[in-house]
């Protein structure tokens, strides 16, 4: 048996244990409350502060984890995304810690009104009913929905108001792109459960509790057995459950690294479902005493019928040993290459496409920040095509503790977002990507990834460039930009985050980011650009637009951090309709909820109403936990 097989029973035969402690510590006498609160900002601030209050990249800071109940936080460090933080601490620790996050007493969770739907439900194999099915509407991943499943007009996109909205209790994060299907909302959350919610009021199907964080989009597949649906979550588990009932059909862990985790979106094709696999190890590296690095990205192929892995294609070999930190600790290597994205299918060639992520440990990979085709039935590599060399980085890199980081530091410019599959005039095609760099990259996918054209659309960084995704229809390409700019500013600013980088604080730029471009599908050429309208001197307030990015005929939707979204004209980039997402919401099932900042998922169009996560804490970024919908006129 794996250790992590046994630290996993370990924890299962406990895990009783978090809820009990929370119960225990909230009754304890004033004096051992200060002891124990003493005890807890010590284990934190050695623990959990360097990624924190560190401004490593997508670490919710302290306020949001405040925000976190008490038995989230236990989970979390006891089995859950911080298992390795919290892995040689006694029980009596993590409730330290745990107690010293929530500033005082447990408070009881909330009791929620009932919110199940009256009406019966709509047949989901209806063909009638509009569908936004997975992350990228097709398996080509193009972000675009046709006039006929969108249901929604340009002229009737101003119009547009909010009908209802749905939230995550005790989330502080809203992070998984809903999908339209069958008349329901079928959308994850960061507290692991997962909802079928009714399309037109947001009453709710079921609720199924995965137990781990649901960041991926949901996908839906159709066969002799009924209406599936296919996610993963951040332990590395593809699920299926039966989309009409929420009930398990089977449950399958594709990597069994300690950190591996499923951000994008699986793709479903032929009967076989491929999961893309990122992972937590590049955070993990920022404690000195872990032995960096040996998860590598990989795709898995999956029976839909059975969850049975036909295949796994890795981007990079097993890891080797690679020396001795400077404080005597393993070192192992190559790794990383991290699949963060949606794969994309293509049934002419037979080869599935996967973007990928730097390597985390020397040495650095040619598979990594990189365009990689395998074959769809046996998951032969067939080409890749690297866009940024050496690039080998962890979060180490950017602390002082920084023993784990490799000898390239960087720069970081992994792909966050899907290849696009686009056909070109004269029979050509394209697989089109942004990146973390700032360049937008078309290759030729019938060439073995040979380049076509290349753009810049921003100066790049660790949180710059090209996040999550860009959407294309026929003519164009649309691309939203990031590029967070970061000050250092005297403690106490507005807006300002504690930082272990040196005296003072760190504060989002309001000056620095943002914008959307439409680029030529053919050649890259520049249609339009439009910047970011500007902040106005919000406190925190970044112009990044980091969100992915969607389309509907002669309309595009981008997100920002500052909790915008925004609708530009298709043909002239005019923002035609802007609606601010951060404020409080009166939920239709109860919960409280509020909006922040929109990254990650971008917008869902179908059958007139338009679909959004809004809350997304970063360093700096602002906590939300809740689902927006909106029609024309709110009707």
């Amino acid at each position: 048996m794996s250790s992590w097989s046994r630290i996993r029973r370990a924890v299962f035969s406990s895990l009783s244990f978090s809820i009990g402690l929370i119960l225990a510590t909230a009754a304890m006498p004033s004096h051992a409350e200060e002891m124990a609160s003493s005890s807890g900002e010590a284990l934190y601030r050695e623990r959990c502060a360097t990624c924190h209050e560190g401004g490593v990249a997508r670490a919710p800071d302290r306020n949001a984890l405040r925000l976190l109940s008490p038995e989230r936080i236990g989970f979390a460090l006891a089995y859950g995304m911080m298992s390795q933080q919290g892995r040689d601490l006694s029980r009596g620790q993590i409730g330290d810690v745990v107690r010293f996050l929530a500033g005082g007493p447990a408070a009881p969770p909330p009791v929620l009104p009932d919110s199940s739907c009256r009406e019966p439900a709509p047949v989901l194999s209806e063909t009638s009913l509009p569908r936004w099915n997975g992350w990228g509407v097709d398996i080509r991943q193009h972000r675009f929905q046709p006039a006929d499943q969108a249901q929604l007009a340009p002229d009737d996109v101003p119009r547009l108001k909010l009908k209802w909205s749905f939230g995550f209790p005790s989330d502080v994060r809203a992070y998984a792109q809903p999908t339209v299907f069958g008349g329901r909302v079928f959308v994850g959350s960061a507290g692991g459960k997962v909802y079928a919610l009714d399309a037109k009021t947001g009453c709710q199907r079921w609720m199924f509790d995965a137990g781990f964080g649901v960041r991926t989009a949901i996908t839906i597949g159709e066969d002799a057995r009924g209406t599936t649906a296919y996610f993963g979550d951040q332990r590395g588990h593809a699920y299926a459950l039966d989309a009409d009932t929420g009930k398990l059909l089977w449950k399958r862990r594709v990597e069994e690294h300690q950190a591996a985790m499923i951000t994008g979106a699986p793709a479903l094709a032929d009967g076989v479902l491929y999961v893309p696999v990122s992972s937590l190890e590049e955070a993990l590296a920022a404690d000195p005493r872990y032995s960096c690095c040996t998860f590598r990205g990989l795709i898995a192929a999956l029976d839909v019928g059975t969850g049975e892995v036909k295949w796994r294609a890795y981007v990079s070999p097993p890891a080797q040993a690679q020396g001795i930190s400077s404080i005597g600790v393993q070192l192992f290597g190559p790794s990383g290459g991290a699949i963060w994205s949606a794969p994309t299918v293509d049934l002419k060639a037979n080869t599935i496409y996967a973007t990928t992520g730097d390597s985390y440990s020397n040495p650095a990979q040619d598979t990594s920040d990189a365009f990689i085709a395998f074959d769809t039935t046996s998951g032969k590599l067939k080409w890749s095509r690297q866009m940024t060399e050496r690039d080998a980085y962890n979060v180490a890199c950017t602390t002082q503790y920084r023993s784990n980081c490799p000898d390239a530091k960087g720069p970081d410019f992994d792909f966050g977002s899907s290849a696009i599959l686009v056909d070109l005039p004269e029979g050509k095609r394209a697989l089109i990507a942004g990146q973390k760099s700032g360049m937008v990259h078309a290759l030729d996918p019938d060439h073995d990834g040979a380049v076509l054209w290349q753009r810049r659309v921003g100066q790049g960084g660790t949180l710059g460039g090209v996040q999550w995704g860009m959407a294309t229809d026929d003519e164009n390409i649309y691309v939203a930009v990031s590029d967070i700019g970061l000050q250092r500013v005297a403690a106490g600013t507005p807006g300002g985050q504690k930082s272990i980088f040196g005296p003072g604080e760190l504060k989002m730029d309001p000056r620095a980011g943002g914008g959307l471009f439409a680029l030529k599908l053919a050649t890259g050429e520049i249609v339009w650009h439009t910047p970011h309208p500007g902040c106005n001197d919000r406190p925190g307030c970044s112009p990044a637009q980091s969100a992915a990015v969607t389309a509907i005929p002669g309309v595009v939707f981008s997100g920002g951090l500052d909790g915008h979204l925004r609708a530009y004209a298709a043909k002239t980039g005019e923002a035609i309709w802007d609606v601010d997402t951060m404020q409080d919401y009166q939920t239709v099932n109860g919960a409280p909820a509020h909006g922040g900042s929109l990254d990650g998922p971008g917008a869902v169009v179908a059958g007139g109403m338009l679909y959004v996560n809004s809350g997304y804490t970063n360093f700096g970024t602002m906590p939300g936990n809740v689902l927006l919908a909106f029609s024309v006129d709110g009707k």
